[in-house]
């Protein structure tokens, strides 16, 4: 970084702890400051756009593609930026939390990328935002292996997975950063410091610092990531264009805007990514006031139902056209103890990475380190020695606005196992994120946050349009909290029943569960400033 005066104090209310000031310099802290002093308004303004537009879409204002944007989808001329070193194949993701011994397994998987997901998959506590910053600064000083108190090693092998990082979405507040006396925009704060620590330090490695941007909504927002990728360049004297971002298209609303997002990012694109459990939240939070909206359990919407199909093939289609790749969804299988229901899992991923790559998406992803040698089978049939397919530019692929939004086809009432599932993991999900854990094995499936808002909103949903009755879901709710408690005896019941009432069955939908419960639990709670 050029030597200048530091002049954008950021303030830190919570106490050191060790090794933090290795990542909470002042530099840093500077650093954080000028993004927030310049693109902090922005942010809130696009929050406040965000809202505007929820509240259209409940009023019956239809949901197309823009008009306004027709002729940059028109032009068949422009391109996004070429692959980055590091990602022209990317076959095989896999994600995780930046926790050190995730690190050391996703890096060692053989699996050509590692998302490092500080939204998703981490708990926000302080302590695991810093600690994650500091995994990945060890990562790329190679100082991160280490031995458990049960003597087993962690240590990198030579051949490691290229590193992306994924921070939190532009709905949440950093609170334990503060600028101008506000809470930092955590998006700002995960991105920054990590920028300001090892952007320069991928470069000399022969990568660079890449990204995934979670939870977009148009390509307003897009260009608002592009205007703080140059500004960041810009600071610390980095070319531009070194960043690389993989956005993914995980909101309604954005898969009607997937070129122009594309568009506005092209210099720092690296592709679009097809999510499943944010996308039909997404389509809940937007579109649950309407009865022909109406979900069934989400263990039946599938990736091969109608209005899904449009979005990936579209997702596939668009990014091809302009010379970016398409990454596919989450396998979360983890291995089972039983022979049987382990081969069943491993088909069950197989077919569904086999439907990918045939659709012509470019790599995948996985969320544990056993999948990754499924997955790669599956796309090394497909792209044999080719990095990826960009050449198959889906040009048999026309989706319009009707199929992306074509849910009654499989719309339906929920069955009572469906509810019960759905009362009990987001119970145990919000147990384990309350204590500071942000992935967890649920019934074979290792999940993140994204799995209770689809979980919780469905039962809103199910609530709002009478087909279960609150008698009903507080009798099973009763059952889940006694079955919680005598599962995980350190679980605050009481709080997490009142978290999920709050969350699934208000009047009013609150939009994510974790805002409120963050500031509540982890930032005023018995962890806040851990």
């Amino acid at each position: 970084m050029s030597t200048r005066e530091l002049t954008h104090h950021v303030r830190v209310p919570a106490p050191p702890a060790e090794r933090h000031d290795e990542i909470l310099t002042p530099a840093a802290l500077d650093f954080i400051g000028r993004l927030a002093a310049e693109f902090g308004f922005r942010r809130t303004e696009l929050m406040k756009e965000r809202r505007r537009q929820a509240l259209r879409l409940a009023s019956g204002s239809p949901l197309d593609f823009p008009m306004v944007t027709s002729a940059v989808r028109a032009d068949p001329d422009w391109r996004v930026a070429p692959p980055a070193p590091g990602l022209t194949d990317r076959r095989v993701e896999i994600t995780g939390p930046p926790d050190r011994r995730m690190a050391v397994n996703a890096l060692n998987s053989g699996a050509h990328v590692w998302m490092a997901d500080f939204e998703d998959a981490t708990a926000p506590t302080w302590e695991n935002v810093i600690g994650g910053q500091l995994t990945l600064l060890d990562v790329l000083e190679r100082r991160i292996d280490f031995t458990t108190p049960e003597g087993k090693e962690y240590r990198l092998g030579d051949r490691l997975a290229t590193l992306m990082v994924r921070p939190r979405g532009w709905h949440l507040d950093e609170e334990h950063l503060e600028f101008d006396g506000r809470p930092v925009p955590a998006a700002l704060v995960d991105f920054g410091l990590y920028f300001f620590h090892c952007a320069q330090r991928q470069i000399d490695a022969g990568h660079g610092p890449y990204f995934y941007l979670p939870k977009l909504e148009n390509r307003y927002e897009a260009r608002l990531w592009n205007d703080i990728f140059v500004r960041a360049q810009e600071l610390l004297d980095i070319p531009r264009g070194t960043v690389r971002a993989t956005v993914l298209i995980e909101t309604i609303t954005a898969a009607f805007e997937m070129e122009e997002i594309l568009y506005e990012l092209r210099e720092h694109s690296a592709g679009l990514n097809a999510g499943r459990w944010d996308y039909l939240f997404s389509l809940i939070k937007t579109f649950g006031h309407r009865t022909d909206f109406l979900l069934p359990d989400r263990a039946k919407v599938t990736m091969t139902a109608p209005f899904m199909r449009a979005y990936t093939e579209l997702l596939v289609r668009t990014c091809h056209q302009r010379g970016a790749h398409a990454i596919g969804g989450m396998a979360a299988q983890v291995p089972a103890q039983e022979p049987a229901a382990n081969e069943a899992a491993f088909a069950k991923v197989r077919l569904d990475k086999e439907r990918e790559a045939e659709d012509g998406f470019d790599g995948s992803w996985v969320a544990h380190p056993a999948l990754v040698p499924v997955c790669r089978e599956v796309f090394d049939g497909v792209l044999g020695e080719r990095p990826h397919q960009l050449d198959r530019t889906r040009d048999d692929v026309a989706v319009t606005a009707a199929d992306l939004l074509s849910v009654r086809r499989i719309s339906g009432p929920p069955t009572p196992e469906g509810v019960r599932t759905n009362i009990s993991v987001t119970l145990r999900y919000y147990a384990a994120w309350l204590r500071g854990q942000g992935a967890v094995a649920l019934d074979g499936l290792m999940e993140d946050a994204a799995t209770a808002e689809i979980a919780r909103v469905q039962v809103w949903q199910w609530l709002r349009h009478r087909v279960i009755d609150p008698e009903t879901v507080t009798e099973l709710l009763d059952d889940e909290i006694a079955a919680l408690g005598a599962e995980y005896p350190w679980a605050p019941v009481d709080e997490i029943r009142a978290l999920f009432e709050r969350t699934a069955m208000a009047g009013e939908l609150p939009l994510f569960f974790t805002p409120d419960a963050y500031t509540r639990h982890l930032v005023r709670g018995p962890e806040a400033g851990a």
